[in-house]
């Protein structure tokens, strides 16, 4: 172990080694492409090649192919060893030095019953995922949640095609609004409990970590407005993406939240975002 955490660190100790094992964090549990990798770092094929060999031979990364595609996911056990073994070395296991003090609790210091939790989706457009998300939320569940979504392009506009299916299933059109990042961030943006990524692009972009802390997780969908064909083909594959999204909120607004700790959650959470990721492309 002691040979071996040398090793991780140098490793890591490389800006662009470590932007490579923080987007496959933000992803995990996903095992993501290659390709999208290199294209969301802007890397060379080789270049991203050496890197993950790297980390791979640090013990940090695993490697897996699918057909002619190779992709990679954060080995979690052995970052976990890491962290703990600095921790145990380092701070000796003192709690008054090791516990991370800004470390919200999952319930703050009001009960579930007293308060709504604020939930936050983000996909690049909000015009569709997102929205989706936003409205279903609100619907189903708005006397427990405050739901918002937003977009990390710097301007879009909801989708015609998402904006029929919501009025097909009875949401409220008039409150929704494409909106960039930006206006849920700042001194006069609500402090979110979660925040989820429902679309990769989103999730591979290294945003700024969210005031509070939220329990995060990534939702990842494929996108419908990419769908090609006629307009029944893509009013389909919308229809496919909203019932995969209404799955997963139905899922997480029924959880025992009261119950949970903050781990337990984030299993949690992370499990829903594995379930059927709607119409194929």
């Amino acid at each position: 172990m002691e040979i071996l955490i040398p090793q991780r660190l140098s490793t890591l100790g490389h800006p662009q080694r470590l932007a490579v094992f923080r987007l496959l964090m933000r992803r995990f549990p996903d095992r993501v492409p290659a390709t999208e990798i290199a294209l969301a770092l802007d890397l060379k094929p080789n270049t991203l090649s050496a890197y993950v060999s790297a980390l791979m031979q640090a013990g940090l990364v695993t490697q897996e192919r699918a057909g002619t595609s190779l992709r990679y996911s954060v080995d979690i056990e052995t970052v976990r060893e890491t962290f703990d073994h600095l921790l145990l070395d380092c701070c000796r296991g003192r709690p008054d030095i090791c516990s991370p003090v800004s470390y919200p609790t999952l319930h703050g210091t009001r009960p579930m019953t007293d308060r709504k939790y604020n939930v936050l989706f983000i996909c690049t457009g909000n015009s569709a995922r997102s929205i989706f998300a936003e409205a279903i939320l609100r619907k189903e569940a708005g006397d427990r949640f405050n739901a918002y979504s937003a977009g990390t392009k710097p301007y879009s506009e909801l989708n015609p095609f998402a904006l029929e299916v919501l009025e097909q299933k009875g949401h409220d059109i008039s409150v929704l609004n494409a909106k960039n990042v930006a206006a849920v961030q700042g001194n006069d943006a609500p402090d979110f409990d979660f925040v989820f990524t429902v679309c990769d692009h989103a999730a591979n972009e290294d945003c700024p970590a969210w005031t509070g802390q939220p329990v995060s997780a990534h939702w990842g969908m494929l996108d419908p407005v990419k769908v090609d064909g006629s307009s029944a083909e893509k009013s389909l594959a919308f229809q496919h993406a909203y019932g995969a999204l209404r799955n997963r909120i139905i899922a997480f607004a029924a959880l025992p939240f009261a119950s949970l700790d903050r781990i337990s959650l984030q299993k949690v959470v992370d499990e829903i975002g594995q379930m059927e990721k709607g119409a194929s492309a």
